[in-house]
């Protein structure tokens, strides 16, 4: 049920750097980002302007009534530096009589770019015995995020773009949220979530994106095909019956941040890389 988030999580932490390194100062820049202090959705706490260094508190806070449970946390060095930062933290939980099995995972930026979450998602699995109805967790998910932009495929949308929420004009009660959630996606709704050249709905640039390695390299692609600049997405699978619920996965990708990190990070690299290389010796000048 978790492979996809822990096969994230082994490519972000398999990323390594010499054991040493030099002393290097990096000067971070605030990257772009899709959100902004009056909107600003999370995922138990987990928002796109968490910083990696600051992210072990709140996994712990949540985690503190399921003793034995205890965030990983995986870092590399930035290039050939001495510093160290954490690029991904996650936790994984079995199933108890209490509470449903979980993980969830969170992906950083180096610290060049603040070090922020770009990627979060979390999965919670129900068993046969416990699992709830769809139209309480659709009534969860609109009192915690609001009135979504689109339902349909099994999916709750919310799409950002603009400092707002995007509007396809679509309205639900909670019994038309339920039909459209066990539905196909609205034909219209899915051609209005284009650009003006047919392309970019960001219903397509997320299944791509929940398919792909976490790591910015892999995600700018998609995050600048995509034709909004953020969302969060909450799948919520049948169960023992239609209108039950097996799992649900949450998943917030702040695509305007991945570009903007993406190219702070990547400049950053390069930087350091090159003033690494001025100042180790390659060779004497020649007597003249």
């Amino acid at each position: 049920m978790f492979r996809s988030g822990l096969v994230a999580f082994v490519a972000l932490f398999s990323v390594t750097a010499p054991a040493t390194g030099w002393a290097y100062e990096i000067r971070p820049k605030s990257p772009e980002t899709a959100f902004s202090a009056k909107l600003q959705p999370d995922i138990v706490g987990l928002s796109s302007n968490i910083e990696g260094s600051k992210a072990a508190p709140i996994f712990e806070a949540y985690l503190k009534d399921l003793p034995g449970v205890k965030p990983e946390t995986a870092q590399q060095k930035f290039g050939g530096t001495n510093v160290t930062y954490v690029t991904a933290m996650k936790f994984t939980l079995a199933p108890t009589s209490t509470h449903p099995g979980e993980s969830m995972l969170a992906v950083f930026s180096s610290p060049a770019s603040a070090n922020r979450a770009y990627y979060i998602s979390r999965l919670l699995g129900f068993s046969a015995d416990k699992q709830p109805s769809k139209a309480e967790m659709i009534e969860r998910v609109t009192t915690k995020y609001g009135a979504p932009t689109a339902i349909g495929d099994g999916r709750m949308y919310y799409f950002y773009k603009g400092g707002k929420l995007m509007s396809v004009k679509q309205k639900y009660t909670p019994a038309t949220a339920l039909e459209a959630l066990n539905g196909p996606i609205n034909p219209k709704v899915a051609v209005a979530l284009n650009d003006a050249n047919g392309r970019g709905s960001c219903v397509a640039e997320l299944k791509r994106a929940q398919a792909l390695e976490k790591t910015l390299d892999k995600l700018v692609i998609e995050a600048k095909a995509a034709n909004c600049d953020a969302l969060v997405s909450v799948e919520i699978s049948p169960g023992i019956t239609p209108n039950r619920v097996s799992k649900t996965e949450f998943t917030l990708i702040d695509f305007k941040q991945i570009i903007s990190s993406a190219k702070i990070d990547a400049d950053a690299f390069a930087a350091e890389k090159n003033e690494a290389l001025n100042k180790t010796p390659l060779g004497n000048a020649p007597k003249l």
